[in-house]
């Protein structure tokens, strides 16, 4: 018998007992160090599966993305002489909901590769590259702008 337990009546339990009698119940209940690191390895690779499956289905979305997408494209065939109007989408002089961001008509005048598109308005000499995107095909008729008859009447 210990001096403690004859003042005390009880046992005297050191820090470091404890700390060692609970390492030890531990390591019988439930700390099989062999299964605990085949467990982890299981782990990491349900981890490793589960990134490439959302690396696959990623790839799998961004293709059809693209299938629809690409059937959306709209593909022009610029003859030079047609007439095209054209989009301007920095027009921000006049604010009106009423306010057409189609110009034109212009004429083509040369097409390069890649959607360049060389039009002019009036005179060839003043002839202008644009994005064969903001072109559209203007299906009126040929009109001379510059004449203007107005015939009022009054009956």
């Amino acid at each position: 018998m210990s001096s403690f337990q004859l003042v005390y009546g009880k046992a005297c339990h050191l820090p470091a007992e404890l700390e060692h009698k609970a390492y030890w119940a531990l390591k019988k209940l439930n700390l099989d160090m062999v299964a605990a690191g085949e467990k982890r390895m299981l782990q990491l690779n349900e981890l490793d599966e589960f990134r490439l499956q959302a690396y696959e289905n990623n790839k799998v979305y961004k293709e059809k993305v693209k299938r629809w997408q690409d059937r959306r494209l709209v593909h022009n065939t610029f003859m030079p002489g047609q007439q095209y109007l054209l989009f301007n989408s920095r027009l921000r002089l006049f604010l009106g909901k009423l306010k057409s961001r189609w110009s034109g008509p212009f004429i083509v005048k040369a097409v390069f590769p890649y959607g360049v598109v060389e039009i002019f308005d009036k005179h060839p000499d003043q002839a202008f590259k644009v994005n064969g995107q903001r072109l559209k095909h203007y299906y009126g008729d040929m009109t001379n702008r510059e004449v203007v008859s107005v015939v009022l009447a009054i009956t």
